[in-house]
């Protein structure tokens, strides 16, 4: 997994006030736990950029005031009008520790489905994962060129020695949806293989006409 890192400040003084004062001079209240001992600290916002505000998966590298120690991101508050950050919380990420993380979804390969005319479509972007820090990747690729319009990735499906997803089995991280430019296709190959309602069969070569098939000027002969 990429690191990335960041430096903070110890908070002197915690509190819903406190926050409401460091938010209005940029600064975004965080908190790491997991390891020995809790900290609270801030960490100018400008800094979240590349953390919070992309696909990727980080390890944080973390400076407090001289003290170091490796995180990732647990859970990020945004504000629901403005889109500010609100509250980060950090776990700590120690070494022979399960840490549960969210891991982004690559796919590789073209879909025989999205050749016929179907649309790829992710439907878990992150997937949930746990794992040890060491394990954990920078992102979890599926090979998707397998698939047929209608198909789709399982979770329940996807193996890996060293995670455990844990996000639930039956839902599709991947899927060929069916589209009408698929579907026209083989709606034209069907109605072209069927024979109009109504018409009559073409009798099988050699066979004899049905009597039916008479003209109907033909008169009996005349008798002597």
């Amino acid at each position: 997994m990429k690191t990335l890192s960041i430096s903070g400040t110890t908070r002197a003084k915690t509190g819903t006030k406190d926050a409401i004062n460091m938010r209005k001079e940029g600064n975004v209240p965080c908190v790491l736990y997991g390891g020995k001992e809790e900290l609270t600290f801030s960490v100018n916002e400008k800094q979240f950029t590349k953390l919070l505000y992309t696909p990727d998966a980080y390890l944080v590298s973390l400076d407090v005031d001289g003290k170091q120690a490796k995180a990732i991101v647990q859970e990020a508050q945004f504000d629901k009008l403005s889109d500010k950050i609100l509250h980060v919380d950090f776990m700590e990420a120690v070494p022979g520790k399960y840490l549960t993380v969210k891991i982004p979804v690559v796919t590789h390969g073209s879909p025989i489905g999205v050749k016929k005319g179907g649309k790829l479509q992710t439907k878990i972007r992150r997937l949930t994962v746990k794992g040890l820090v060491d394990d954990l990747p920078d992102h979890i690729t599926l090979e998707v060129g397998q698939l047929d319009l209608g198909q789709s990735i399982l979770i329940k499906e996807m193996k890996n020695d060293k995670l455990k997803f844990l996000d639930p089995q039956n839902a599709a991280v991947i899927t060929v949806r069916i589209t009408r430019e698929a579907e026209a296709p083989a709606a034209t190959t069907t109605a072209a293989a069927t024979p109009a309602a109504g018409a009559a069969a073409a009798p099988a070569a050699g066979a004899a006409a049905p009597a039916a098939a008479a003209k109907k000027d033909d008169k009996p002969a005349a008798k002597k």
